[in-house]
C-alpha cells in the first residue's frame, strides 16, 4: 500500500503562539461587554464569526495603529516552531497555517518564517468605517455550516483522505471541527477537552519540540 503524503494544517492563536493575540487584544483595550461574547463563543452559543466580528465591532477604527501595534509586540512564539518548520521542510510535508486570526497581525508576526504566503489563511480586515470589520475571505463550503468565518474544514477537504494524511495541531473552538476530520491530532487547552468529550483520539503538547518528536517517532514506526 502506498504511503499517504502527510500534510500539516496548524492554527496560530495560541498555537503558534503562546498567547491568543484576538482575546488578548480585546482584554487590554477592555470594551465594555466583551466578556460575554467570548463566553458566547466559547460554548458555541454563537458562531465563530459572529462572535469575532462583533469583538472587533467594539473598538474604534480610530485606534487602528494602537491595536495592530499591540497584537504585533505582544505576540510570542511557541518553543520548537521553527524546528517543526525545519523538519516539515525537510522530509516534504506540506505546512499549513489555518488561523481564525486576523490579517493585520497574522501575516507580520510570520513573516520572518519560510512559510510561503499561499500556504497562510487568515480572516482579513477593514479599517474604513467607524469601528473595525473583519472580513471573510475563506468560508465555508456546502460541507459546513458553522459559520466559521475561516473555515478550517474547508481547507482540509482539499485535501483528500486516501491521498494525504491530515495532521491538525491547535488548541481551540476554531479547531473543533477540524479535529473530527484529521488523522492526528495535537491538542492542548480547550481542544483538548473536546477531544475527551467526543471520544476523539489526541497527542497533548505544549511546545512544537513534542509535536516534531512524535512525528518522527510515528513516521520511523511506518517504514
Amino acid at each position: 500500500m502506498t504511503q499517504r503524503q502527510r500534510v500539516i494544517f496548524c492554527d496560530f492563536d495560541g498555537t503558534i503562539t503562546k498567547n491568543d493575540n484576538i482575546i488578548a487584544i480585546i482584554r487590554h483595550f477592555n470594551p465594555a461587554g466583551w466578556e460575554t461574547i467570548v463566553d458566547d463563543i466559547i460554548r458555541q452559543r454563537i458562531s465563530i464569526q459572529e462572535g469575532v466580528g462583533k469583538l472587533f465591532s467594539l473598538l474604534p477604527t480610530s485606534r487602528q495603529q494602537e491595536v495592530v501595534d499591540y497584537a504585533i509586540n505582544n505576540a510570542e512564539i511557541r518553543e520548537g516552531f521553527e524546528e517543526l518548520l525545519a523538519y516539515c521542510k525537510a522530509e516534504q510535508i506540506p505546512f499549513y497555517v489555518t488561523s481564525g486570526g486576523i490579517d493585520f497581525f497574522v501575516y507580520p508576526i510570520l513573516s520572518r518564517f519560510d512559510i510561503p504566503v499561499e500556504h497562510i489563511y487568515c480572516n482579513g480586515s477593514n479599517f474604513e468605517g467607524a469601528a473595525i470589520e473583519i472580513t471573510w475571505p475563506h468560508p465555508c463550503d456546502e460541507h459546513c455550516e458553522r459559520n466559521c468565518g475561516m473555515c478550517k474544514t474547508t481547507i482540509m477537504r482539499r485535501f483528500p483522505p486516501e491521498q494525504y494524511e491530515r495532521i491538525l495541531i491547535g488548541d481551540s473552538v476554531t479547531d473543533f471541527e477540524g479535529a473530527k476530520l484529521a488523522d492526528l491530532v495535537f491538542s492542548r487547552s480547550h481542544l483538548s477537552e473536546k477531544c475527551r468529550e467526543l471520544g476523539l483520539p489526541f497527542v497533548p503538547y505544549e511546545t512544537f519540540h513534542e509535536v516534531t518528536d512524535t512525528l518522527k517517532k510515528e513516521r520511523t514506526s511506518q517504514r
